[in-house]
């Protein structure tokens, strides 16, 4: 179920938030459980199954770990099981295609659905048995709670990752800091509005541009259509994913658990690190402190680091998928961290800030035409063809994809994405300020909650009568 959906807009986000406030406080831990499930139940029964599963092992294992923390071979067993879940989910088709290129005999391929969320509460419960076995975080003894903390239907299909740690006190429901006053509960309509504008006005709309380019391929497309359908991608990515952490952060603020940031304007930055520092934070931050610092970090010699730099984001490339594609797009910024660790970096902070935020968009933007083309072969093609400027084939011209009000679309969300409030900071600050909204603040609430209600209603009755007929 889509945060911009009828059902979750209209029916699902109305109940919760009725039952939730007017049961008792003792009671809204369980109120949020049981929407959680029927939350995930809406993508099937045997994946809800599975995150009961997981989460009651992962309770087990927190408990166990937290009277025996010294016990590595626990931690291992923990960590070891969750992984093998997510590895036979997510990549036991993918490797097995690709062994059976090499191998004497033909392993079964599985083409397994993938169950909702699984990356994300995967990689949280891993933290959560990481920090308990360090003895950084008291183990939950309330199942019920945990069950929040792991599959909170306001993060768990699109995150952010959350620490055990940032959400522990607030999990009782009678702690201070799961109090909803109206100020926080204003924030919280706020963000949700913010991040439901960016998915349905302009996320949506700029891939129908993407979609065309992707739909042909890239051989045959003049490089002007390449390079407009992958930067319109590389713009719908970023207004999707910060939308519905937008949403996210919301949702938790109207239900009194706070969620982290996981963007900030990402495409300001001005060398590749800075970016991943800006770009799902929560992501970068579980691969630094579970996997690059225990690797030896940047403590290590200079070679060192680079292989950890690499270990790390060839990893991350392929959390994103089970495909060629992602272990390149982790591979192209990796060596991109590592180039700017043998002095790159330096070079970057002595030219220009344009330059600098020139050649990072640039560099990024080859990254994402590895994550978003239908395969690594095409994305490949498809830098070849812009790099060469290539004029495509007879009758498939630029104007064929240069739909005017997508064009004005695209220059909007340039602009939107980081440079406008950039250049008006005290704009960057009002969209996360806290306080209680003023009209001018009110009035842009209610005309883009209107707008994307009505888009998200018209899309909901266009196909509706698709299907019809």
């Amino acid at each position: 179920m889509s945060f911009a959906s009828v059902q979750f807009l209209y029916v699902f986000l109305p109940l919760s938030l009725a039952a939730y406030y007017l049961l008792p406080r003792a009671l809204r831990n369980l109120v949020l459980a049981v929407f959680s499930l029927v939350f995930c139940l809406w993508g099937g029964l045997r994946h809800t199954l599975l995150l009961v599963g997981f989460t009651l092992l992962n309770w087990l294992f927190g408990l166990v770990l937290g009277r025996h923390p010294g016990r590595r071979c626990l931690l291992w067993g923990a960590v070891g099981l969750d992984l093998l879940v997510l590895c036979f989910f997510k990549y036991a088709g993918f490797f097995a295609s690709n062994l059976n290129l090499v191998l004497p005999f033909q392993l079964p391929v599985l083409e397994l659905a993938l169950p909702l969320g699984i990356s994300f509460y995967t990689f949280q419960a891993i933290s959560y048995c990481i920090d308990v076995a360090r003895g950084q975080a008291t183990a939950q003894r309330n199942p019920v709670r945990f069950f929040c903390y792991l599959a909170f239907f306001g993060h768990i299909s699109s995150g952010p990752i959350v620490r055990y740690l940032f959400q522990a006190e607030a999990l009782d429901p009678l702690s201070p800091a799961r109090r909803v006053g109206v100020e926080r509960f204003c924030y919280g309509i706020k963000r949700f509005v913010f991040g439901l504008a960016k998915k349905v006005l302009i996320a949506d709309q700029l891939g129908l541009l993407y979609s065309r380019v992707i739909s042909l391929p890239a051989a045959e497309l003049p490089g002007e259509a390449l390079l407009l359908g992958y930067l319109a991608f590389a713009l719908e990515l970023y207004y999707d994913f910060s939308g519905y952490s937008d949403m996210a952060v919301g949702l938790g603020e109207l239900f009194g658990l706070p969620l982290p940031e996981n963007f900030d304007y990402p495409y300001l930055s001005a060398s590749v690190g800075e970016f991943w520092r800006r770009w799902h934070i929560t992501l970068g931050g579980w691969f630094r402190d579970y996997l690059y610092f225990p690797l030896g970090g940047s403590r290590v010699g200079l070679l060192s680091t680079c292989r950890n730099l690499l270990v790390v984001f060839l990893l991350t490339g392929l959390w994103h998928g089970a495909a060629w594609q992602y272990l390149a797009f982790g591979l192209w910024h990796g060596l991109l961290l590592c180039l700017e660790r043998l002095g790159l970096k330096r070079l970057l902070d002595h030219l220009p800030r344009l330059i600098s935020h020139l050649y990072t968009f640039g560099a990024v933007c080859i990254g994402m035409v590895f994550f978003g083309a239908p395969g690594l072969r095409e994305g490949l093609r498809a830098l070849y063809g812009i790099a060469r400027w290539q004029s495509g084939a007879p009758g498939l011209t630029f104007a064929a994809f240069a739909d005017p009000k997508l064009l004005v679309l695209l220059v909007v969300g340039l602009l939107l994405c980081g440079p406008v409030q950039a250049a008006i900071p005290r704009l960057g600050r009002a969209l996360r300020s806290q306080t209680l909204p003023g009209p001018a603040m009110m009035l842009v609430l209610l005309v883009l909650g209107l707008f994307s209600l009505m888009r998200v209603t018209a899309g909901t009755y266009n196909a509706f009568i698709y299907f019809q007929f």
